[in-house]
């Protein structure tokens, strides 16, 4: 896996990173920091990205269940050192799983296993930060 990430020019403190499979994503700092709000920071794409990893889990381990999910949305609320490096020391996901006749015990299951053996992202930063989880089933016909 790589990235390319490239400062876009004098007059700020935007950057473009280019993924190994061909995809752009833009970042850009406080104003601040010399930046212009322009996209999400750095470390906004970090923790979107942890999200992404662990919501993709979490739909592939029901689906393997045998579970009919139907939706996935996970909100991640972060805290961060006040000093540098300014790691995530507490983050909490709070999973909104839908579908129909889910059982509570897998999608339990589902995220207890992204997050202890799957999750490349979130068991990287859990070397630094306290992790809690919570979970709600929405029920569809």
């Amino acid at each position: 896996m790589e990235c390319t990430v490239r400062w876009t020019g004098l007059s700020g403190m935007s950057f473009l990173a280019e993924t190994g499979s061909g995809h752009l994503v833009t970042m850009d700092g406080a104003p601040d920091g010399g930046g212009r709000n322009l996209a999400p920071r750095p470390m906004e794409i970090v923790l979107a990205g942890t999200g992404g990893c662990t919501a993709y889990d979490v739909v592939l381990i029901l689906r393997k269940s045998g579970q009919d999910i139907r939706g996935c949305e996970v909100t991640l609320k972060a805290e961060r050192a006040e000093k540098d490096p300014k790691v995530f020391t507490k983050l909490h996901f709070h999973f909104i799983v839908t579908g129909a006749n889910l059982k509570p015990n897998l999608v339990e299951r589902a995220i207890k296993l992204s997050h202890e053996k799957y999750c490349s992202a979130s068991i990287m930063l859990e070397k630094t930060a306290e992790m809690s989880h919570t979970f709600e089933i929405i029920e569809q016909a």
